[in-house]
């Protein structure tokens, strides 16, 4: 049983709801710990296959750390997956959808841009604005950001704290797809299904290899380097499946194994 957040599991997807409306679902220490061993459930399950992750209500994807009950003296918990247990999580090699319904502010947008994907409601807030009360964006989004859009446009967020819409942030390049508020999540599970139709171990292989050649200055070393994921997508069923069904003109049938 979860308190801060709801899981639902269908057809290999993973809904993860945070579940603290009365306070925008701004994250306190219990529910990040409690949304690490969500992700933790995630990762271990053979059929899950991508998560997306939403919040309850049309206000808030999540309005960052809750700094009322920091304020309050509430109880400090240990979060080593890091904020909504995910900015600090880096061996997830399935792909995480975000689906921002609303404000996505400090934490929340680090949550946001530690997935794969961001699928945004038209009328999505995203900022950093921890330097307007006197803090910085640690939790991931200070490295993040600048990766995803280039330095000079994350400096413009990160050194203003401005708010920019879903419009902007597709614009940007950190938005994929921008749909009005009550599409939201149909469209994030639209691309949840596509990811689904493609084989298991060859998306983490993917998502595997993107990353890890991105923190490679040298193209050449990148595409020469040697892939744990890529051997076991090799070995995997699914890589005979694949070409044997081509082969057989009909759909594949996945098992992510």
């Amino acid at each position: 049983m979860t308190e801060f957040c709801s899981v639902e599991t269908a057809d290999h997807v993973t809904l993860v709801t945070i579940d603290r409306p009365e306070r925008m679902n701004a994250l306190h220490p219990p529910g990040n710990a409690e949304l690490g061993e969500v992700f933790d459930d995630f990762a271990a399950d053979p059929d899950a296959w991508v998560a997306i992750i939403t919040g309850r209500g049309d206000r808030a994807f999540s309005a960052g750390n809750d700094l009322r009950y920091q304020a309050e003296g509430g109880e400090r918990v240990p979060m080593p997956r890091g904020f909504g247990g995910l900015t600090s999580r880096f061996d997830l090699s399935k792909p995480v959808i975000a689906a921002v319904n609303g404000v996505a502010m400090g934490g929340g947008f680090e949550i946001a841009l530690a997935c794969d994907l961001i699928i945004a409601s038209d009328n999505a807030l995203f900022a950093l604005p921890e330097p307007r009360v006197g803090l910085a964006a640690l939790a991931g989004g200070l490295h993040r950001l600048p990766r995803q859009i280039g330095a000079k446009q994350a400096l413009g967020m990160i050194l203003t704290g401005r708010r920019v819409p879903a419009a902007e942030g597709q614009q940007l390049g950190f938005v994929n797809e921008v749909v009005p508020q009550a599409e939201l999540l149909d469209a994030a599970k639209r691309w949840a299904a596509l990811i689904c139709e493609c084989a298991p171990l060859s998306i983490r292989a993917s998502k595997d290899v993107v990353y890890r050649g991105l923190d490679e200055a040298d193209l050449e070393v990148a595409m020469g380097n040697s892939y744990d994921s890529v051997r076991a997508m090799v070995k995997g069923q699914d890589y005979i499946e694949g070409p044997k069904a081509f082969a057989e003109k009909r759909p594949p049938n996945w098992t992510g194994r």
